[in-house]
């Protein structure tokens, strides 16, 4: 019988990529990630804004979930309405080049048309293998 995959700690190739990748597991959190390097400390209404798509039920939660891992900073103002902002924290911050290097290759490689998103090689590259298979055939 396999053991659960929780207690394989002893030589776990993948156990830094994996790591990484559940802080930021979510629809969103990579989004949010984006938007606050790019633009700073923004407001709860700014990041939904920014993120028209998502519920603020999920927002929060996100937002909650990036918090807890020492990612995201929140503060809130005792003002009347309440008012609150999110931040990177120098935790989060130290992320930058995972999300820069995630837009670049979204860039380079994802393609939208008419609503439909498609993955494929950059056009240079597409170029490249075409002239390989014409020759190759």
């Amino acid at each position: 019988m396999s053991r659960p995959r929780a207690k394989l700690t002893n030589n776990f190739p993948g156990c830094p990529v994996e790591s990484t990748l559940s802080l930021l597991d979510g629809k969103w959190k990579g989004v949010i990630l984006y938007h606050l390097l790019n633009d700073g400390t923004l407001r709860f209404n700014e990041l939904r804004r920014r993120l028209s798509a998502v519920t603020q039920r999920m927002l929060t939660k996100q937002l909650r979930e990036l918090e807890e891992a020492g990612i995201v900073a929140r503060k809130v103002f005792a003002v009347v309405p309440p008012r609150v902002d999110y931040s990177l924290t120098p935790l989060g911050l130290s992320l930058e080049p995972v999300i820069l290097a995630l837009d670049t290759w979204g860039k380079g490689h994802v393609k939208c048309r008419n609503g439909v998103k498609t993955v494929a090689l950059p056009d240079e590259a597409a170029d490249a293998v075409d002239a390989v298979a014409r020759s190759a055939a």
